[in-house]
């Protein structure tokens, strides 16, 4: 017993010393970045302005959900709002692009869109209630963070599209190895990119500091625009559906009138 630990022992720690030497190289180049943004994302004036700008968006989301998007699902009317309380002007500008019925015509970048979008309220929330849990409330270590985020990432993407599929008559265990399918790598780049980029900016802050808000939302955007060209593979190679064709509802809801 004493040999077989004393032969793993050094191999485990040189194993964990090589992936902190690797954390430390990507912290001190991406130190710059880091120098820059912090006090622009500590700034009361700033963050206060992005907050006003984002309840603004959130406001012209739903005057345009309630009066000229009625036949959009209640699920895309949620994943939209998300995305747009998430990302503000940004989650706007997608959805005027690829989410609205007034679309002039699909394609593949709108349905990767849509696909991104779906996958991100999902992950978000899940990141937002993860890191808030292991950063703010229990300050648990950055490696313990990152763990209990990511679990949280996943639970709540797997979750945004297990639910729907079991509600459309699929059994449990076929929506989950759908879901494992088709949205683990999604998930898997864009926490990778959120995550990271949260505990570089903030990982020492505090629920109580506008930084761990104003980091995170920032973490979030940059999440998106990682995992939007996955996304776009992903439909094009058929592993995802990339959603339904927003103007199609429209031309339905034409008809039936």
């Amino acid at each position: 017993m004493s040999t077989s630990t004393s032969v793993v022992g050094p191999a485990v720690l040189q194993s964990t010393g090589g992936l902190a030497g690797i954390a430390k190289q990507i912290e001190r180049a991406f130190e710059p970045a880091r120098e820059v943004l912090v006090p622009i994302l500590s700034n009361p004036v700033v963050v206060g302005a992005w907050a006003v700008l984002v309840l603004a968006c959130l406001g012209m989301l739903w005057w345009d959900l309630r009066s000229n998007n009625q036949p959009l699902p209640s699920m895309m009317k949620a994943v939209w709002t998300l995305v747009v309380a998430y990302s503000g002007p940004f989650g706007l500008g997608v959805y005027w692009y690829s989410g609205r019925t007034q679309i002039p015509n699909d394609s593949l970048w709108r349905r990767g869109f849509r696909s991104t979008s779906h996958c991100y309220s999902g992950c978000g929330a899940g990141e937002v209630v993860g890191i808030t849990l292991a950063q703010g409330i229990l300050a648990l270590t950055v490696g313990w963070v990152a763990a209990v985020t990511f679990g949280f990432a996943y639970l709540f993407g797997y979750a945004l599209t297990i639910g729907p599929l079991m509600q459309d008559g699929v059994g449990f265990k076929e929506a989950t190895w759908d879901a494992l399918l088709s949205e683990t790598p999604s998930i898997t780049i864009m926490e990778i990119f959120a995550i990271g980029t949260d505990l570089l900016l903030a990982a020492e802050a505090h629920m109580g500091d506008l930084l761990f808000w104003s980091a995170l939302a920032f973490s979030l955007s940059i999440g998106f625009l990682v995992a939007w060209p996955v996304n776009v593979l992903l439909v094009e190679f058929g592993v995802k559906e990339g959603m339904s064709d927003p103007s199609e509802m429209r031309e339905g809801a034409a008809a039936a009138d």
